[in-house]
């Protein structure tokens, strides 16, 4: 039976930040199955930062962003 409500607010089709957050969620579980094993985020981040291609601002930035969305991903 579906939810009246989650109908008659679109059905998943909400605009703005998460206006379709299973294609989002499905989309990030894909990119993380093709990591490699054994792979770590953190020392190939700061791996990007040592090496010039990522500043330590983006880096600042991308942290804060993750910080705010933390809770879709788990």
């Amino acid at each position: 039976m579906s939810n009246p409500l989650f109908s008659a607010l679109g059905g998943g089709s909400m605009p703005g930040p998460f206006g379709n957050a299973q294609q989002m969620m499905q989309s990030f579980r894909q990119f993380v199955s093709r990591f490699p094993q054994g792979f770590n985020a953190k020392r190939e981040v700061m791996n990007m930062v040592n090496s010039g291609r990522i500043s330590q601002e983006q880096l600042n930035i991308a942290q804060q962003f993750a910080n705010q969305y933390q809770g879709l991903f788990k």
